[in-house]
Parts: structure tokens; sequence; C-alpha cells
């Protein structure tokens, strides 16, 4: 039977975890450095019980420990949300083309701000990453039907704070 201690079983679940925990991670933390800490310490935790965790257990234990990471450093500081600058570089657009484009991502990002961990944590994991409501509502322990009324709240909110979306 497959075990979460040998090696090559927690390899796979590395390979096929890491990657999308860090992202769930860093939308709820917008700090690089804390998710991948917070990602790292879920392995690390995940090996430390590789006895007690069955392989297809270690996916929700591996997100339930890097949650629980998170929330314990949120009781310590208030993080605020920063996006990595996704923009590329546009080598023929027009400067007004630029400035407005600069404009709507300022906008954007204030709007995201400003919604709740909930709901910015789905829109982002849907719409930046593609996941799938249900794989969203996996994640985050809740039903398909609370994903998509964050989701359809998170939109009407931005809809009311940013022209063109």
């Amino acid at each position: 039977m497959n075990n979460v201690c040998e090696e090559q079983v927690f390899s796979s679940i590395f390979k096929s975890n890491s990657k999308t925990i860090f992202n769930y991670i860093y939308y709820k933390f917008g700090n690089e450095e804390k998710a991948h800490d917070a990602v790292q310490e879920a392995f690390v935790k995940l090996w430390e019980n590789c006895a007690k965790v069955m392989p297809e257990k270690a996916k929700s234990y591996l997100y339930t420990v890097a949650n629980n990471l998170y929330l314990n450093v949120l009781k310590a500081e208030k993080v605020r949300l920063k996006y990595a600058d996704s923009s590329l570089e546009h080598t023929n657009e027009s400067p007004e083309f630029l400035m407005e484009e600069k404009e709507y991502k300022q906008k954007l990002d204030k709007a995201l701000e400003g919604l709740p961990e909930n709901q910015r944590t789905t829109f982002l994991l849907n719409r930046i990453d593609g996941k799938k409501y249900a794989e969203i509502a996996e994640m985050e322990g809740v039903s398909v039907k609370a994903i998509e009324k964050r989701m359809h709240l998170a939109l009407k909110t931005l809809r009311e704070q940013i022209d063109g979306i």
C-alpha cells in the first residue's frame, strides 16, 4: 500500500499540489515570502506526520495546515494585499494607453483590496488560476453554492467600483 512516508509518494504529492497551495495562500497573504514559508511548513508537517496521513487525504491536510499557518500569522499582524505587477512591457503602446492601463490596474487593485478575504481569494483562484468552483469549494471547505455566492458578490462589487469589468 502507498504510504506518504515513501519518498516517491511524498514527491508526487509535492509536485501536484505545491503550486496551487502556494497561490491559494499567496492570495490570502498577499506576500510571496510568507506564502512560501506556509507551504514549506505545511509540507514539513506532512513529512513529520507521514505515517498518520493517508495519501488520499494529503491534499486536504496540506490546505488545512497552510491555512491554519496563515490564520496564525494573520492574528499576529494585519497584512495588506499586494499583487505582483503582471503588466507586460508594452513597447509600442501610446503613453495614453499605458497611463489608462496603469490607472485601471490601480482601480482594480484597490477594489480587490476592499473585497472580503473569502471573496477576493475565490475571485483570484477562479480568474487567475482558472480553478473551477468545485476545486475552490474543496480548498476552502465550503459548498459550491457558497463559492458561487462569493463570486457573484465579488463581481457585483467590482462592477460597481470599476467601469469596464
